[in-house]
């Protein structure tokens, strides 16, 4: 069936983060996943060697990347629509591609952007189309995908539904320029998994899961993950799947529904 990768920029949360790939590793995962793992766009070298010495030293493999995303914790959730700050966006395109080279990822979650006070979404929107399709041919160069991700509890940013990130894609027009179906933001904004399984796998880039309500380890809500996961898997996808919830306790004590998952009741 489909590997799991951990995203170890919201699990082992409460261990340093270039300590968490061991810890990952220790459980017996081969890939994990970051947000941009850096306080600003543009790292120092000697930062960016760390992180990636913290991946491979583990052994293992990056398996997705989101490029620079604005201060998250202050509410931002991307910089791809954001005027005025385009050489930033493309200075952490630029590094997340040099990171991605060496631990074998090819998977960049590219966070579209609130809406912005007082600009036209308009504007946004022809701001956004030109930096996806410059980092499309950026990625490009190593075979990279670029994925585009819906949120819920974000009320200012526009991409809810894999049909808002699809329409996004085609505007781009490129063909490495995906969605991000994350099962848990898709479920809570009321999205159709069941026909997302059935249309649009073809279109799928990644896959994410975490259980609702309360974005918690599978089994805690009501989201047919399994089910789900294995409808993707029959229609043709074969990437990884990012475990990427909120642990209800210790990280090290949330994976008992590893062992049953893919058991048949």
């Amino acid at each position: 069936m489909l590997d799991f990768d951990l995203n170890l920029s919201i699990l082992f949360t409460e261990l340093p983060l270039l300590v968490r790939p061991e810890a990952a590793a220790r459980l017996g995962f081969r890939a994990v996943e970051f947000w941009w793992p850096f306080a600003t766009a543009t790292p120092a070298d000697a930062e960016v060697d760390r992180f990636v010495a913290a991946v491979s030293g583990a052994g293992l493999r990056l398996a997705a990347l989101n490029f620079y995303a604005g201060d998250m914790a202050a509410g931002e959730r991307g910089i791809v629509s954001a005027p005025g700050r385009c050489d930033e966006l493309a200075d952490s395109v630029s590094i997340a591609v040099g990171i991605a080279d060496r631990l074998g990822c090819r998977t960049f979650n590219a966070l579209y952007g609130n809406r912005i006070a007082g600009v036209d979404p308009s504007e946004q929107d022809e701001t956004a189309l030109l930096n996806l399709s410059a980092a499309a041919k950026s990625v490009a160069a190593i075979g990279g995908t670029i994925v585009l991700e819906p949120l819920s509890a974000a009320p200012d940013y526009p991409l809810r539904t894999a049909a808002d990130a699809l329409a996004v894609a085609d505007r781009v027009g490129a063909d490495n320029v995906r969605l991000l179906a994350d099962l848990y933001h898709l479920t809570v904004n009321g999205d159709d998994l069941d026909a997302l399984a059935t249309a649009l796998t073809h279109r799928v880039g990644h896959v994410q899961i975490a259980d609702a309500p309360g974005r918690n380890q599978p089994g805690s809500g009501v989201i047919d993950l399994r089910g789900h996961l294995e409808a993707l898997h029959r229609n043709g996808y074969r990437g990884h799947v990012g475990v990427e919830y909120r642990p209800s306790g210790a990280s090290a004590d949330s994976f008992g529904w590893l062992d049953t998952f893919w058991r048949k009741p």
